[in-house]
């Protein structure tokens, strides 16, 4: 198929710096995909706030992606964008407010993400009043699910179709669901949804282990892993830092040398961005060569690091995928 006018735009104009680096990366996820190999997409920052589910959701539908490590917090902002988008407020002078001017927008119910505040009562509440009859099920009847598995149950069943307010189609979640994603969510308990949760467990309303754990989550790659890294193997596109990208990747070393299993391969491709610079034990902005150091990457992995912010880059590099 042949290239659109933003992939064209990108390849006549793109030549130097990190804009090449975005175009080295950006062929190379597609040569991994035409040698039939699979992406592990993670997700760090508020991507799901920036509306990354316009690209994102696409990828998804054209099975450009297998396999997404998110936080909690990418988990259930997409789902909120989904269901109280017009009561979002943006602040374009955010860098100018006051510490009383922060106070005020708590004080009217606003959470601000940089430019971005999340409205509480049409969001965060709105969810929560649905996923608290999904999780009452599952307890009272001593079921167990992945955090990401109660969010597909809620979507799935259309109870949230009446708050749409943005195309689903746009939704990077609803397309999960659609096809049943793999989706590890490390360190859950840190996001909205999980701070409540635990708040019913504390009340005794629940038990803490109707919500399966991060261990479970990483025994459950564990599996998935070996399964799906023959051939070509699997590429891992990070997207910002932190646990979203640090735990999945850890699966590889853990296989070989804490499970002693033998011939389990590398990841096959990497690609991080991150406006993070390179520091003293930063993880985030860590170039990609110190994971070899821990057994995550081979020396001959393609490797593309792009410092820049991952809000303007990843749908860029989508755009490219999708031949936009």
């Amino acid at each position: 198929m042949s290239k659109g006018p933003i992939s064209q735009f990108i390849e006549k104009n793109y030549l130097h710096f990190n804009s090449a680096a975005l175009v080295d990366a950006a062929k190379g996820y597609e040569q991994h995909l035409l040698e039939n190999g699979k992406m592990m997409i993670t997700l760090a920052g508020a991507m799901s706030t920036a509306e990354l589910g316009k690209s994102l959701a696409e990828m998804i539908r054209q099975d450009k992606v297998h396999i997404i490590s998110c936080t909690g917090a990418n988990l259930e902002e997409d789902i909120m964008n989904l269901v109280a988008h017009n009561s979002y407020k943006r602040v374009p002078n955010y860098r100018d407010l006051s510490p009383q001017e922060e106070w005020d927008l708590l004080e009217n119910h606003y959470n601000r993400v940089t430019d971005t505040c999340i409205p509480e009562e049409e969001a965060f509440r709105r969810l929560q009043s649905h996923l608290y009859d999904i999780w009452n099920k599952a307890d009272k009847s001593n079921e167990r699910y992945f955090p990401h598995e109660f969010m597909y149950q809620m979507l799935n069943s259309g109870v949230l179709e009446q708050y749409y307010e943005i195309d689903p189609k746009d939704s990077w979640m609803i397309a999960a669901a659609e096809k049943n994603l793999p989706i590890v969510v490390p360190g859950w308990e840190d996001s909205t949804m999980g701070n409540i949760f635990a708040s019913y467990c504390i009340k005794g309303e629940f038990k803490p282990t109707t919500m399966k754990s991060g261990i479970e989550y990483m025994m459950w790659l564990a599996d998935w892993y070996p399964k799906n890294s023959g051939g070509k193997g699997v590429g891992f596109f990070q997207i910002g830092g932190g646990i979203a990208g640090d735990f999945p990747i850890c699966v590889v070393p853990m296989l070989y040398q804490d499970m002693e299993m033998h011939d389990v391969p590398f990841w096959s491709y990497f690609c991080q961005i991150s406006d993070s610079t390179t520091s003293y034990g930063s993880y985030s902005g860590a170039v990609p060569n110190e994971k070899i150091t821990w057994g995550k990457l081979d020396i001959h992995t393609p490797k593309f690091i792009i410092e820049s912010d991952a809000t303007i880059v990843a749908p860029l590099i989508f755009a490219y995928l999708l031949d936009l």
